[in-house]
C-alpha cells in the first residue's frame, strides 16, 4: 500500500499560482524538487508510515479477531503546541472583530483553558527519514506523499522556474498539456511546496458607487413576510466605544477564564501596512480571444489609487487600517483592548456581575450577548457533540431522520441571521486560531457552496449605490459593525468605511438615519440589481444552441423523439425575454446546419462535409430570435426525428460539430446543449476505446481516469473565454470515454448527464428519467456570463477549488452559465494566527446576467466563531461537510496519482482524526474505538466512499460509470452527494400517519432510516432504498399480501412484474401513502431518480445489495471489520 494522504496547505514559497482543482488534465505534473521550503507550522500528514489496510476479508480469521501484525509501527510526529509568547515577548495582535464572542463549549472535566496536550510519555519519537528529502531539515520530512490538510498540491502544467514565481493572475491552461498522458508522478512530488497563497481580494475592488440618489426600490417576490429581524444586527449604541485596533499597552489584568491574555504589539506590523500591488487587467494568457464581458477588470477597479507594495511580497496580505483610523476611539479602560460590554460580561463572569447595558434604538442587536450565554460556557456537563461513543459497542448510530447541519456556537441573535447551511457551510463550524492547531485536529478545513440554489424567499434590492468596503471590496452584510450612524467597520479586513448618504434611508420602513436596519444588513443572503458600472457590455440575451447526434446509433436509441417533443412542450417556458435566440446543429460524419430565417416557408438544411476546416454557411440565419421564428423552429422539431430515420451513417464527428457550435455562439455567448450516443471517431477530437472489460474487476489500479486528449479541455477554455457553457448529455450502451468528453463541460461550467444503456424500448425507466431531467433542464432558471469570488477574513486563505468552472485569476471563478443545481467546494488554510478574533466571516458573491437581461449580484455571508482548543474544534466538526470535501479531494487524487492512493488517503483521514481525538482530547483513555458523537458516523461514511462506484475495487465497474460518479461527487451540492455516498433505507410496508408531515394538503409519512445491512431486511417486509440518482423498492418473498394488493396491485409475490418502474395509482390509503412518500423524496432534488421494483430474482438485486455498506463482500470489509482495522491503527 502506498502511504498516501491529501495535500492541501497553502504554504509560503514559490510555485505556479494554483488554478482549477487538482484534477485538470494531469499530463504535465512534474514539479522540480526543492521548489521552496515551508514556513508554516508542520502540515497535517495523515499518512506517516502507517500499516497498510488489510486487502480484504481473507485476513480475518473465523475465530476471535486477531490483529494483523503491522508492517511498520505508526509513529506520529510530536504534537505542535500553539505558540505562546514567552514572558516579555509580544505577540502580534489584530483589531478584534465587531461581533460578540462565540460560545465556547466547555472542555469536559478539564480546568485548563488552553488546548489539551497528550501526556509527555505518550509522545512517540519522530518517524524514520527516507533519503530523498524535499525539506531543509530531513528530520521534519513526511514519510511519504501525504494528504496534508494544510498543503496545496503542485500546480498542473509546466512548473514555474524557481527564480521567478508568478505573481499575476494565472490561467490554468497557459501550458497546454501534451496529448499523451505522462507517467504517474513520483510519490515525492506530492509533498512538494505549495504555490503562493491566493489573495483574498484586497486587490480586486470594484468601482466606487455612483453619486447618491434617491433611486430606491426594494422588491421581494412571494407573499411571505420579508425575512427581516426586528433586532438590528450590529446596532449603533451611543454609550459604547466603537471597536478599533487594540491600543498598545499592558494586557488586561484580569484575563477571562476562556481566553489567554494576548499582549499587544510593540514592533512594526509584519508586512501588511501597505496594500498589495493591483492585479494585471489584461486578457488572460492562453484564453483565446477574450469576450468583451470579461469581468476581471470590472472587479479590479480600485476605489482609490493603489499603493505599490514592497518588492517581492506575496499576494494575500491585507493593508492594515490607514494611520488616520488607528485611534478612532478611546479605549474603555486604560491599557486594555476595547471590548463590548456584553463581551466583558460573558468572558469575565467571576470578576464582575452582569452589567445592565443601554438598550439600542432597534432592540438588542446580535453584537450583544446576554449574561445567560456566559453561564453556558461554564457549565460542567459535556456538550452532546463531544459525548464519547465507543463505535465497537454502539451499533445503532444512524438517527431516525435526516442529519441536520451543526449550529455554530454563536450568540442567538447572530446565529438567527447566519447563512442557510444548505447554501453555505463549513467543514468546521468552529475555526481554529492557528494552522498548527488545525494540523493537530487532522480534519480538513473547507467550504461547500450551493450559490444559485432555488430559494423560496430572496430579498432583492435595487439601489444606485451598492455599499462595499473600500479596501477589500466586501459587500456590506449583517456581520459588519457600525461605529456610529456614519461609519461601519468591515468584518473581513477591519477597514473603517463611511456610510453613503443614500444608505441612511431605509426603503422598507421608509425611515431615515437607521442604516443598520436596511435589508443588506438584516439578511445573510441577498440579491442586488446591479447598476451600469457592473457591466462591460450590454447584458447578453439568452441564447440556446442544440447540437444533436443523428448517426445510426443515435437514431436507434430513439432519443431524438424525446428531445424534440420535450422542446416542443416547453418552448414557451425557456427562460428569456424578447431577445432570446435558438439554433440547431446535427451531425454524423458531416455537419448539418439549419437556416431558420424569418420569411422562409420551411427550415433549410445546409450540409458541410469538409470537417477538417469547418465554416458557417450562413452565419446570420443559424441563430434566430425565438419569438420571431417560433413557427419555423416548431416545424423543424416536428420533422427532425423523421429526417434521419433511414440513415446508415455510423460515424460521429463530434469534435468538428463542437467547433462549429463554438463559432456560432462566440459573438454572443450562451448555452450549448450537446447530445452524444457513441465514441467520437472522426475528425478532431476522435477517440479510441481504452476500456478492457476483462480488467474491470481484477485490475489492482484503474487506468484511463484522465483524458486521452486535451482537445476537449482546450475547446472548453475557448468557450469559457467567450461566455459559452457546454452541457453534455451522454446516452450510450457502449464505452464513450467520459473522462475525455467530460472536460468540455467541466472547464466551461457546464453539466454532464449520463444515461447508460439508454433505449426507448429496452429501458423505459431511463426514458422517463431523461424526459423529467430534460424538462427541468429546459425550464430552470439560468444565469449567463457569471463570475464568482469567495472572500474571507484576513488571516484565512483559499487555495483549491472543486466543481465545474475555470479559474480566471487566482480567486475569480469564471462561470459562463450558472444553474441552480451546481455545487462548489473550496479548501482553506490559516495563514496568519487568528488570536484576537472572536469570529471570522466568509462571503461568496456571484455576479451574473439573468435570462431577462438584468445584471444581478447574489451575496451570501457566513459567520463562524474562532476557538483555541482541540475539543472545541472537534465539537464543531460537520461530519457530512467533511465527507463531501474529502470525496472531492479523493477524486482529484485518483486522477492525479492513482485510485489506490485515494483509497488509502481516505482511510487515513479517519485513522488520523480519531487518533488525534484520542490523544489530545480524551482525558481518560479507555479501550475500544472512541469518537466524539459529532463524528460517530465518520468511519461509516469513509467506508461508504470506499464502496462507492467512484472508488470501489474488486467489483466489475464500467469505466464511464466510475468517471460519471466522480463527476457527480465534485459537482453536486452536498445534500445530493450524501445520498450517493450513503443511501437511505426505509421500511415501507407498514407506513402510518404517525409523525407524518402535512405539505400542500398531502400527508407524507416519515418512516425511520434503517442501517444498510441485509440483517435489517425481512422477508415479510418491503424496503425502499434511496440512493440519490436511483431508488429500489425491494419486495420480500413473504411480503404482506395487503401491501402487494393495495400498493402494487398484484395478488401475490410471483405476480410482481420483473421490470416494474412505476407505482400504480390505486385508490387505497396504502397506495396514496407510498406514492406520497416516494414523490416527496423525488421533489427534494432537481434530477429525477428512477424507481425499480425488485424481488430476489431481479437482475438489479445485485445493485441493491452492493449498497448494503455495512455488509462484507468478496472484496471489501464489513463495517465492523473496518472499525477493527481503524482501532488497530489508532491504538498504535
Amino acid at each position: 500500500m502506498s502511504t498516501t494522504g491529501f495535500n492541501s496547505q497553502n504554504g509560503a514559497g514559490g510555485g505556479q499560482t494554483y488554478a482549477n482543482g487538482p484534477s485538470q488534465n494531469p499530463v504535465a505534473l512534474q514539479q522540480p524538487p526543492g521548489v521552496g521550503y515551508m514556513v508554516h507550522p508542520a502540515p497535517y500528514n495523515p499518512m506517516q508510515a502507517k500499516a497498510p489496510m488489510p486487502p480484504g476479508p481473507g485476513l480475518y480469521h473465523p475465530g476471535p479477531y486477531q490483529p494483523v501484525p503491522p508492517a511498520n509501527s505508526y509513529q506520529p510526529v510530536p504534537p505542535v503546541s500553539s505558540y505562546q509568547a514567552p514572558p516579555g515577548q509580544n505577540l502580534l495582535t489584530r483589531p478584534p472583530m465587531g461581533g460578540p464572542p462565540p460560545h465556547t463549549p466547555p472542555q469536559s472535566a478539564s480546568p485548563s483553558p488552553g488546548p489539551r496536550m497528550p501526556p509527555a510519555q505518550a509522545t512517540p519519537p519522530p518517524p524514520a527519514v527516507s533519503s530523498n528529502s524535499y525539506y531543509p531539515n530531513p528530520q521534519q520530512q513526511p514519510a511519504a506523499p501525504a494528504w496534508q490538510y494544510g498543503t496545496v498540491p503542485p500546480p498542473m502544467g509546466a512548473p514555474a522556474p524557481m527564480s521567478a514565481p508568478p505573481r499575476g493572475p494565472m490561467a490554468n491552461h497557459v501550458n497546454p498539456a501534451p496529448s499523451s498522458p505522462a507517467p504517474p508522478q513520483s510519490s515525492a512530488a506530492f509533498s512538494s511546496v505549495p504555490p503562493g497563497p491566493v489573495s483574498h481580494n484586497a486587490t480586486q475592488p470594484l468601482v466606487p458607487g455612483m453619486p447618491p440618489t434617491s433611486l430606491h426600490g426594494y422588491t421581494q417576490p412571494g407573499t411571505a413576510p420579508p425575512p427581516m429581524n426586528p433586532m438590528a444586527p450590529n446596532t449603533y449604541q451611543p454609550g459604547r466605544a466603537p471597536y478599533g485596533p487594540p491600543p498598545t499597552g499592558l494586557p488586561p489584568t484580569g484575563p477571562p477564564p476562556t481566553m489567554k491574555p494576548t499582549p499587544p504589539p510593540t514592533g512594526p506590523p509584519m508586512g501588511n501596512a501597505t496594500p498589495p500591488p493591483p492585479k494585471a487587467d489584461g486578457p488572460v494568457a492562453g484564453n483565446g480571444p477574450q469576450a468583451p464581458n470579461s469581468y476581471n477588470h470590472v472587479d479590479n477597479k480600485m476605489a482609490g489609487p493603489p499603493q505599490p507594495g514592497p518588492p517581492g511580497r506575496h499576494l494575500g496580505h491585507y493593508p492594515s487600517l490607514p494611520p488616520g483610523y488607528q485611534n478612532t476611539s478611546a479605549p474603555p479602560s486604560a491599557g486594555a483592548p476595547p471590548m463590548h460590554p456584553a463581551m466583558q460580561t460573558a468572558t469575565q463572569p467571576y470578576t464582575q456581575a452582569p452589567q445592565p447595558y443601554q438598550q439600542p434604538p432597534g432592540g438588542p442587536g446580535p453584537a450583544q450577548l446576554s449574561p445567560s450565554l456566559a453561564a453556558l460556557s461554564l457549565q460542567s456537563s459535556t456538550p452532546e457533540a463531544l459525548r464519547v461513543v465507543n463505535l465497537l459497542q454502539e451499533r445503532n448510530l444512524l438517527p431516525a431522520g435526516p442529519i441536520p447541519a451543526p449550529t455554530p456556537c454563536l450568540p442567538q441573535d447572530l446565529q438567527k441571521i447566519n447563512c442557510n447551511p444548505e447554501v453555505f457551510r463549513c467543514t468546521l463550524t468552529s475555526i481554529p486560531q492557528t494552522q498548527s492547531l488545525l494540523n493537530k485536529a487532522k480534519l480538513p478545513l473547507g467550504l461547500l457552496l450551493h450559490p444559485f440554489k432555488d430559494l423560496s424567499q430572496l430579498p432583492v434590492v435595487t439601489s444606485s449605490t451598492i455599499v462595499r468596503c473600500r479596501s477589500c471590496r466586501t459587500y456590506i452584510n449583517p456581520f459588519v459593525s457600525f461605529l456610529d450612524q456614519r461609519r461601519w467597520k468591515c468584518n473581513l479586513c477591519y477597514r473603517v468605511n463611511d456610510v453613503p448618504e443614500e444608505f441612511m434611508y431605509n426603503p422598507v420602513s421608509r425611515s431615515y438615519g437607521e442604516p443598520h436596519k436596511r435589508p443588506e444588513v438584516q439578511n445573510a443572503t441577498i440579491e442586488f440589481i446591479a447598476p451600469s458600472e457592473y457591466m462591460l457590455r450590454p447584458p447578453q440575451p439568452a441564447v440556446y444552441l442544440f447540437v444533436l447526434d443523428v448517426s445510426h446509433n443515435a437514431v436507434e436509441t430513439g432519443y431524438l423523439n424525446v428531445v424534440c417533443q420535450s422542446l416542443l412542450d416547453n418552448i414557451n417556458a425557456l427562460p428569456g425575454d424578447s431577445r432570446t435566440k435558438v439554433g440547431f446543429i446535427t451531425f454524423d460524419s458531416t455537419i448539418h446546419f439549419y437556416n431558420l430565417q424569418e420569411g422562409l416557408s420551411q427550415p433549410q438544411m445546409l450540409i458541410v462535409s469538409d470537417i477538417e476546416d469547418i465554416f458557417l454557411p450562413t452565419p446570420d440565419s443559424l441563430l434566430v430570435n425565438l419569438n420571431e421564428c417560433k413557427e419555423l423552429v416548431q416545424d423543424l422539431l416536428k420533422s427532425l426525428p423523421h429526417l434521419f430515420e433511414k440513415t446508415m451513417e455510423t460515424q460521429s464527428a463530434l469534435g468538428p460539430a463542437l467547433q462549429a457550435a463554438f463559432k456560432l455562439l462566440s459573438p454572443t455567448g450562451g448555452r450549448m446543449s450537446v447530445f452524444q450516443t457513441q465514441l467520437p471517431n472522426l475528425g478532431v477530437g476522435a477517440l479510441k476505446s481504452r476500456e478492457d472489460p476483462n480488467q474491470r474487476a481484477s485490475a489492482k489500479d484503474i487506468q484511463h481516469l484522465s483524458p486521452a486528449t486535451d482537445f476537449y479541455k482546450k475547446l472548453a477554455l475557448d468557450c469559457s473565454g467567450q461566455q459559452v457553457a457546454v452541457d453534455l448529455f451522454l446516452l450510450s450502451a457502449q464505452y464513450c470515454d467520459l473522462a475525455s468528453l467530460g472536460c468540455i463541460s467541466r472547464y466551461s461550467a457546464g453539466s454532464v448527464y449520463y444515461y447508460p444503456s439508454y433505449h426507448q424500448q429496452h429501458s423505459p425507466s431511463q426514458v422517463e428519467r431523461f424526459q423529467k431531467d430534460l424538462k427541468r433542464y429546459l425550464t430552470r432558471k439560468i444565469g449567463f456570463e457569471a463570475v464568482m469570488r469567495i472572500r474571507c477574513t484576513k488571516g484565512l486563505s483559499i487555495h483549491t477549488f472543486h466543481g465545474n468552472f475555470f479559474v480566471r485569476s487566482t480567486d475569480l471563478l469564471s462561470l459562463p452559465n450558472v444553474n441552480p443545481d451546481a455545487g462548489f467546494a473550496v479548501q482553506m488554510s490559516i495563514e496568519e494566527n487568528l488570536l484576537d478574533m472572536q469570529v471570522v466571516s466568509f462571503q461568496a458573491a456571484l455576479l451574473y446576467t439573468s435570462s431577462k437581461g438584468e445584471r444581478r449580484i447574489r451575496v451570501h455571508t457566513m459567520c463562524l466563531p474562532v476557538v483555541n482548543s482541540l475539543s472545541d474544534i472537534f465539537a464543531g466538526a460537520d461530519v457530512q461537510a467533511v465527507t463531501g470535501l474529502l470525496a472531492s479531494m479523493a477524486v482529484d487524487r485518483s486522477v492525479s496519482a492513482s485510485l489506490s492512493d485515494a483509497r488509502d488517503a481516505m482511510t487515513n483521514a479517519a485513522i488520523d482524526s480519531l487518533a488525534s481525538y484520542r490523544q489530545a482530547v480524551l482525558t481518560i483513555q479507555q479501550p475500544g474505538l472512541l469518537a466524539p458523537a459529532c463524528l460517530r458516523l465518520f468511519p461509516l461514511y469513509i467506508l461508504a466512499l470506499l464502496k462507492q462506484i467512484a472508488f470501489r475495487t474488486g467489483t466489475s465497474t464500467r469505466l464511464d460509470d466510475r468517471v460519471f460518479a466522480m463527476c457527480q461527487l465534485k459537482y453536486q451540492p452536498l445534500a445530493y452527494v450524501m445520498l450517493m455516498i450513503h443511501p437511505a433505507l426505509y421500511r415501507v410496508d407498514d407506513l402510518t400517519d404517525e409523525g407524518a408531515l402535512n405539505i400542500s394538503e398531502r400527508t407524507i409519512p416519515q418512516p425511520r432510516i434503517q442501517q444498510l445491512s441485509v440483517e435489517k431486511l425481512c422477508r415479510e417486509g418491503a424496503f425502499l432504498m434511496d440512493a440519490g440518482m436511483v431508488m429500489y423498492l425491494w419486495i420480500g418473498r413473504n411480503c404482506n399480501p395487503n401491501f402487494l394488493t393495495q400498493v402494487l396491485g398484484v395478488p401475490n409475490y410471483t405476480a410482481v412484474p420483473q421490470n416494474l418502474y412505476v407505482l400504480p395509482e390505486l385508490d387505497t390509503a396504502e397506495s396514496q401513502r407510498t406514492r406520497a412518500f416516494v414523490g416527496w423524496l423525488r421533489d427534494q432534488r432537481p434530477f429525477y431518480p428512477t424507481l425499480h421494483v425488485i424481488r430476489d430474482e431481479s437482475q438489479l438485486k445485485s445493485n441493491f445489495v452492493q449498497n448494503m455498506i455495512e455488509d462484507r463482500t468478496e472484496s471489501a470489509l464489513s463495517y465492523y471489520e473496518f472499525l477493527l482495522h481503524l482501532q488497530q491503527q489508532v491504538s498504535k
